[in-house]
């Protein structure tokens, strides 16, 4: 046999390597860390996540319990869905609430700016109190660059802040989880996954998705060239409309923040069709807390966030 028929026999199909890729990275976390945490949301990344990291482990639950930051402003049909999910799967969820560290002054909320930005003092607060050394993110390089520039193992310092001028290297799969007491990890099974290759899993795997990925009908209000869902959470602005409207989310987030797009894709493969066809990224279209400025996701990542 040569040797290029010898690799090729050994090669694994693109949706096959990435999920192996992602499972090695979760027993490389457990067999070198003590308190890792993986973050929840119920959202597309986390569910594949979640469904990654129990496949990893079986026949035994994930050896880690997964962590909801709450922004207190979420759609309920989401928070349903996670419920449910942690129920079903037999993972610990544990929930960081942005209202405890509004309600103790750790954290002000400034009129009309949403919670996003808050949840980093509440992520660094479960962290701290948990004493969490490996946190396991969803984020993916294709989302946007400050993402882009992540490595999978990525250190955040004693006070959660990251540098970006001081990565380490990672050649091939070794990754470097050292690190000092106060010091934590961040991890990112999903860094080398597209939006595409999401939605080509969650078909395949038959992953189960909140019901808002796909298209409803819904009450919405236009703002800033986005589509905003009318929930409990949102405050009209003199002279803003509703109107109804046939859409589903590309992400998932805190509500007052977190924008739709017109879609009549009501299916996986639908769905598929058109993040194929997008030439915008889900958080570029969807989510107004990256409009802020050009360095905004960069400028939150030095501060601790997800």
């Amino acid at each position: 046999m040569t040797r290029d028929r010898a690799a090729e026999d050994y090669a694994l199909p693109h949706p096959g390597a990435l999920e192996a890729e992602s499972a090695h990275v979760f027993r490389e976390v457990a067999a070198t860390f003590e308190r890792p945490v993986l973050l929840f949301s119920g959202g597309k990344d986390s569910m594949v996540m979640l469904h990654v990291a129990v496949r990893a482990f079986w026949p035994a639950p994930p050896p880690f319990p997964v962590l909801h930051v709450d922004t207190g402003h979420n759609f309920d049909e989401v928070v349903e869905f996670r419920d449910r999910v942690v129920r079903d799967t037999g993972v610990r969820l544990l929930v960081a609430r942005v209202q405890d560290d509004l309600d103790a002054g750790r954290v002000v909320e400034e009129p009309g700016a949403g919670r996003n930005r808050l949840q980093t003092a509440t992520l660094l607060r479960a962290i701290a109190e948990h004493r969490f050394d490996a946190v396991f993110g969803g984020a993916r390089r294709d989302e946007e660059k400050a993402r882009a520039k992540e490595r999978v193992f990525s250190l955040r310092d004693e006070h959660g802040q990251w540098d970006p001028r001081n990565q380490r290297p990672e050649l091939w799969n070794l990754y470097n989880g050292r690190h000092r007491r106060g010091e934590h990890v961040r991890v990112f099974p999903l860094s080398n996954w597209t939006e595409l290759d999401i939605w080509s899993y969650v078909r395949d795997e038959r992953v189960e998705l909140p019901p808002i990925y796909y298209a409803h009908r819904r009450e919405v209000v236009e703002r800033d060239g986005m589509l905003f869902a009318r929930t409990p959470h949102l405050v009209l602005a003199p002279g803003e409309r509703t109107r109804p409207a046939t859409v589903r989310f590309r992400t998932v987030g805190d509500a007052t923040c977190t924008g739709c797009v017109e879609s009549t894709a009501a299916t996986d493969d639908e769905v598929l069709a058109e993040v194929a066809a997008s030439r915008v990224t889900e958080r570029g279209a969807t989510r107004a807390d990256d409009r802020v400025s050009e360095a905004g996701m960069e400028d939150r990542k030095r501060e601790g966030y997800f």
